[in-house]
């Protein structure tokens, strides 16, 4: 009786191990996602009605139930977002290049390592100048 409890006990610690490893590995595999810039880039439009072309990487945009937008964006010469309106709060992290940023009617230079809030009801727009293509990282809630 204490053999047969014991065997049976002993397989059923194994089945619990190897179910709980099959699960934890499935876990493991979702617990986090690696994308590389060169599979995602897009040679696009500027977006917003913007002037000129740019490239644009759209990071985890199949990643289910996130709520978090994160992009690069780069501005070719003479290229720009276009003025418009802001619904939720947006962050612009200027990686390289330099720019000038319009908000609100008002504009201001940009360069490489300035990050900019742009609050909801606020307006903007970003244009490219200089001689370095102007790369931007945005990030902004999703719904």
């Amino acid at each position: 009786m204490k053999k047969t409890f014991f065997v049976f006990g002993f397989l059923a610690f194994v089945l619990v191990s190897a179910i709980s490893f099959a699960f934890g590995r499935k876990y493991q595999q979702q617990a986090y996602i690696l994308e590389h810039e060169k599979d995602l880039a897009k040679e696009q439009p500027s977006p917003h009605d913007g002037v000129g072309m740019s490239t644009g990487y759209f990071f985890f945009a199949n990643a289910p139930g996130l709520k978090l937008s994160f992009r690069k964006r780069v501005l070719k010469i003479g290229s720009a977002i276009g003025y418009h309106l802001q619904k939720d709060d947006e962050i612009y992290y200027i990686e390289s290049g330099t720019g000038i940023m319009k908000m609100n009617n008002e504009s201001f230079p940009v360069k490489a390592g300035d990050a900019i809030l742009t609050r909801p009801g606020s307006s903007h727009g970003l244009q490219q100048t200089g001689k370095d293509e102007l790369v931007v990282i945005i990030n902004y809630p999703v719904k």
